[in-house]
């Protein structure tokens, strides 16, 4: 399984593509939007993602109890609508942002959260589409991102099994099958025991797609963990210093600590390799350290050999110890010293 983005393949056979989240830490301040998209090349992510929305696209200007957070999250206390307000980025920004990000070698594209954004990405040129945790249950808007026939990247934040198929589905009915699914659990921060990484192999054998992490926990352990897991896509908010605060500040990394998130995980893939069981040049030289069969009193021709004067030791120049048995008992062909690898030619066979 693999699609391309931007001229980067995404697939079980290439490197983990890793995605630095925008979101809310430009901090409504062009010149930080800037200065987080240059960190973020600096740190050695793939892809940066933003996030196209207006207030008015995403919720209603409403203040009743039902846009009202108190779902006991970071933001409680909030209206949805002036929520959005603070935290949404300018969509004049987006197209400059995204040459600036091209120039650094950065990939750029966008969760899109209705209609009128996702024809705004297309006149942009995105290479890719992300579906945020909470729009997986939207299969119409699913539908048109699909439509448009780029990879479709899904999260799975609040999403049962059968909101996971029917997002699939909906990508499919478009006749898209570049689609990978991306565990993520939709507490902010997310706690460790909520985090359950074995579902991510689970992910990937039940729905036959590219499987990933969106991780909202403090660090970088789920993050390198899922690699090994055998996540291909990685997820992680970014933000050039938590102190400056804003919306997503709490669970953002920092430069220093994406960097090193990101060597890790580089270092992981080169420790998982591949399945084998041939030996390198070091490894063959190495066995010179293992066991075999010595003499280890000197032995006259004509004597018998016992577990007193030939003995399993390193190293291993001498028969293979598998042998130990067959020739106790047996008797020398010729005077052997002290020391000596053991041949199967000192005795009859």
């Amino acid at each position: 399984m693999e699609f391309e983005i931007d001229g980067r393949l995404i697939g079980d056979e290439h490197p983990t593509f890793i995605i630095a989240e925008l979101s809310a830490n430009h901090m409504n301040d062009y010149k930080i939007a800037e200065d987080t998209i240059r960190a973020i090349a600096k740190s050695g992510a793939d892809a940066v993602k933003f996030q196209t929305y207006t207030p008015d696209t995403i919720t209603l200007d409403c203040d009743n109890e039902y846009f009202q957070i108190k779902q006991g999250t970071i933001w409680d206390g909030q209206i949805l609508y002036n929520l959005y307000e603070d935290a949404f980025m300018p969509w004049d920004w987006q197209p400059k942002l995204k040459k600036l990000a091209q120039d650094l070698g950065l990939i750029v594209f966008s969760s899109p959260f209705d209609e009128t954004s996702v024809d705004f990405l297309e006149n942009m040129g995105v290479g890719a589409y992300k579906i945020a945790s909470f729009e997986i249950m939207d299969i119409p808007l699913i539908k048109y991102v699909a439509s448009k026939n780029k990879p479709v990247i899904i999260s799975t934040g609040i999403a049962t099994k059968d909101d996971i198929k029917l997002a699939i589905d909906a990508c499919k009915s478009q006749d898209n099958d570049n689609i990978a699914v991306l565990k993520c659990t939709s507490s902010y921060p997310a706690p460790l025991d909520e985090i359950n990484l074995k579902t991510i192999p689970d992910l990937k054998e039940n729905f036959q797609t590219i499987v990933g992490l969106s991780d909202h926990t403090l660090g970088s352990d789920v993050a390198i963990a899922s690699v090994a897991m055998g996540a291909k896509i990685i997820e992680k908010h970014f933000i050039l210093d938590r102190n400056m605060g804003g919306p997503d500040s709490e669970f953002s990394m920092e430069p220093y600590e994406f960097k090193q998130m990101v060597d890790s995980i580089r270092n992981v893939e080169k420790a998982l390799g591949k399945v084998s069981y041939d030996l390198s040049d070091k490894m063959k030289s190495n066995r010179e350290f293992s066991r075999s069969l010595f003499v280890v009193k000197d032995v006259k021709k004509g004597e018998v050999l016992t577990k007193d004067n030939v003995k399993s030791i390193r190293p291993g120049f001498g028969a293979h110890p598998k042998y130990f048995n067959e020739i106790i008992g047996k008797v020398a062909l010729k005077d052997i010293k002290k020391g000596t690898p053991f041949k199967l030619d000192f005795v009859n066979k």
